[in-house]
Formats: C-alpha cells, structure tokens, sequence
C-alpha cells in the first residue's frame, strides 16, 4: 500500500480524512499532503502534543487523562472521535505514545497506542510495541502503522 493508493481510495470512495497526532508531532499528515491533489481527500490535522493541547482542540477528558495517562488507548479513543467531531472528515487517525528516550516500567519506549474513528462504526484502537529502536525510527513506524490503519478502514468501509 501506498500513500497514493490510500489518497486514490480515500477519493473513490469520496472520503475525508482528519489526523490526531501526539508522538508522531504530524508525520501522518505530512505523508498524506506531500501527494499533489491530497486536498481532496484530507481535511486537517491536530497536532497535540500536550494533555492541554489534547483537551481543548479534541475535548479528551481530563478524567481519561488522569484515569490512564496519555499513552492509553482510551485516550486514543478520545483523540479520534474529537478529531472526527472537530472536522468534516468521515475518517480520522489518532497517535499516542512514548518515542524516547525514555518511558517508564509501566509505559516503555516504544509503546504507541492509536486510534482509528470512522462515522456511524464504532471507534477501533490498538498498542503496538516497537520498542526501543531510537526516537526517529519509533516515530516512522508509528507513521506507517497509522497510515496503513487508514487504509484498512478505507477497505472496511467500502
């Protein structure tokens, strides 16, 4: 799967996508509007790199927040369905995670939760473990596994 295949199907199936990136600090959306005509298809992006950020342009709840932290998949829940609600998109992607250096006992480098939301289905999230492969290498994995989560809920939708 391409970025032009999942922009070419996104368009076919006269979809907009919205991104919610924390970790990936707009990675996604930069792979998705390097594509001449990505327009078309792509809505926004929301860059939330802090719990403030988080709240106020998504509406994740404090109380998600304080309950699992922010490397969790109900936050990645939350940063999904907000980025559906704050855009004309029928589909968005959320990231969340620790790239490192660093992370902790209970959440280690490498350890990126997302979110998938698309209108009328119930929101999907996951965890991915990439480990500790550097703070770039997280950041293009997570990317990649995000963009491929669009493509599959493109798939699903179709």
């Amino acid at each position: 799967m391409t970025v032009t295949e999942l922009l070419d199907r996104a368009k076919a199936q006269g979809v907009m996508i919205a991104t919610a990136e924390s970790c990936t600090g707009g990675m996604v959306a930069t792979a998705l509007t390097d594509i001449p005509g990505s327009s078309a298809v792509v809505d926004r992006g929301f860059v939330t790199y802090t719990n403030d950020a988080k709240q106020q342009m998504l509406g994740v709840r404090g109380e998600t927040l304080n309950a699992y932290g922010a490397v969790s998949e109900q936050v990645a829940q939350e940063m999904a369905d907000g980025a559906l609600r704050q855009s004309r998109a029928q589909l968005a992607v959320s990231i969340t995670g620790i790239a490192g250096p660093g992370g902790s006992e209970f959440k280690p480098e490498g350890r990126v939760c997302f979110g998938l939301a698309a209108a009328g289905q119930p929101t999907r999230t996951e965890t991915v473990e990439f480990g500790a492969l550097g703070r770039e290498r997280v950041r293009q994995a997570a990317r990649d596994h995000a963009l491929k989560m669009l493509y599959f809920g493109l798939s699903q939708s179709a």
